[in-house]
């Protein structure tokens, strides 16, 4: 294990010495060709951000519309039941409790939207964590 480690250091002492004894035009072309990358990973990661920031926006205006939403059908369910009951009494209470449920299945589609949304924002802030990273090392 000593010698295999052993054996990279010398690897790169090698590499540092061979950069060391390079011409000035190749080390200056190399700092250039690092700062080209170092820019292109730079621009993709404000990309990111902005469309993290986005997602993020859109995430919170999707949130307040559900729970308008939700609020809502709540209401009109609950109109929609006292008049039934008014008209037709007690045995088409099962039909406002069906038509509650519907309301309820579409509300629970409207959450596995937003679960969606939420995903992707995870998945942005992990490839940004990931672009950082790979900055950081350049």
């Amino acid at each position: 294990e000593v010698q295999k480690l052993n054996q990279q250091l010398e690897e790169k002492n090698g590499e540092i010495q061979q950069m060391i004894n390079q011409p000035p035009y190749e080390k200056e072309r190399e700092i250039l060709r690092l700062q080209k990358t170092l820019a292109e990973k730079e621009k993709a990661q404000a990309t990111s951000d902005v469309l993290c920031r986005s997602l993020t926006d859109e995430t919170h205006q999707l949130q307040r519309k559900l729970a308008s939403t939700a609020e809502m059908c709540q209401h009109l369910a609950k109109c929609l039941e006292e008049k039934q009951r008014k008209e037709k009494g007690n045995s088409d209470d099962q039909i406002a409790t069906e038509r509650s449920n519907q309301v309820f299945l579409q509300l629970l589609c409207l959450l596995d939207n937003e679960t969606s949304l939420q995903a992707l924002i995870c998945n942005l802030r992990e490839e940004n964590r990931m672009l950082k990273q790979k900055v950081a090392h350049v």
